[in-house]
């Protein structure tokens, strides 16, 4: 397993159980907008960004914020693997 594919499922795990119930059919395609797809609102980008610092170690600065960062799981795995670098 590569490390993009581990950052992927530790993504997938952590939308699942706090934004879907533990469902994982409901869980979106890896380019879904969260947004657009209502799985995460702008409380739950909080959420996501807390979920990230806290487990890849590094701070999320505001100008980070943003949905070319963090709007999809693939959005997420490559900001994550560039900061992880």
């Amino acid at each position: 397993m590569t490390e993009q594919d581990k950052i992927r499922q530790e993504i997938k795990s952590f939308i699942t159980e706090l934004f879907l119930m533990g469902d994982e059919n409901e869980c979106p395609g890896d380019s879904d907008s969260f947004m657009k797809e209502g799985v995460i609102d702008s409380t739950g980008v909080l959420e996501l960004v807390a979920f990230i610092e806290d487990k890849y170690g590094f701070s999320v600065e505001d100008d980070e914020m943003t949905p070319a960062n963090l709007d999809s799981i693939d959005n997420l795995v490559i900001f994550i693997s560039g900061k992880l670098g």
